[in-house]
């Protein structure tokens, strides 16, 4: 596990508190904390509490030495995981039936031009129209998107697109479709790949060659939807 063990201990030091207070805070003992800041390998289920309670990705946490890091870009870190994982508080504006179940809304081509102003908005949302799917999962938020234009080749112009809300990007995987709604290109349906180092940037290109791959600022993003399936 790399550098897990040196991590987990600068890290607590990082938020000022105890191995009792953050055992506690994760669900195990203080002498199991002493152990992973030690030598000891913590299974899969507490590696994830672990990042989630100190505010990190797991594959960072995982294989990053945090230890030899500048201040400022251990600040830079903390707050791009932060912001990445919602602790900045996004609203989904939704729509639900009368036994709260969430509908599916659907955004036309002509509807994605109001939809950068009117995303947040539930009487913009109300408005769409909606339905449901039986098979999707219950405890995921799905969205139809139309497509607009032929940069996503095969998926034609005017297609239907079933997307799943995202609401954590440190998740985003690079090479796989999403719509991603940002303040400078309202809706676009893209593949996406995270670009480390280069001032949190999200690097969206086509499958269509003829279309220019461009990047986009975390901070310029409002919504990720990831594709999950064409309507036919």
């Amino acid at each position: 596990m790399m550098y897990i063990h040196s991590n987990i201990k600068f890290l607590r030091k990082k938020k000022g508190v105890t191995q009792a207070i953050m055992a506690e805070a994760v669900r195990i003992t203080r002498s199991k904390l002493a152990g992973y800041e030690l030598n000891v390998n913590p299974p899969l289920d507490v590696v994830v509490r672990l990042s989630e309670y100190l505010e990190v990705s797991v594959d960072l946490l995982l294989k990053e030495d945090l230890n030899v890091y500048a201040e400022h870009r251990i600040r830079e870190i903390l707050e791009t995981n932060r912001f990445f994982r919602g602790k900045d508080l996004r609203i989904l504006a939704t729509t639900v039936d009368a036994d709260g179940k969430e509908f599916i809304e659907v955004v036309s081509q002509r509807a994605k031009a109001s939809y950068l102003a009117g995303f947040a908005d539930p009487d913009f949302i109300g408005e769409l129209p909606r339905f449901s799917l039986p098979f999707l999962s219950e405890d995921k938020k799905y969205r139809v998107f139309q497509v607009d234009g032929d940069s996503m080749d095969p998926i034609p112009d005017g297609a239907w697109i079933i997307c799943e809300y995202v609401d954590d990007w440190t998740v985003i995987k690079d090479g796989e479709k999403y719509v991603v709604v940002t303040a400078q290109d309202g809706v676009t349906f893209k593949l996406a790949y995270m670009l480390q180092g280069e001032g949190n940037r999200l690097l969206l290109c086509s499958t269509n060659p003829a279309y220019k791959p461009f990047s986009v600022e975390m901070e310029s993003i409002k919504e990720v939807w990831r594709y999950r399936m064409m309507m036919v």
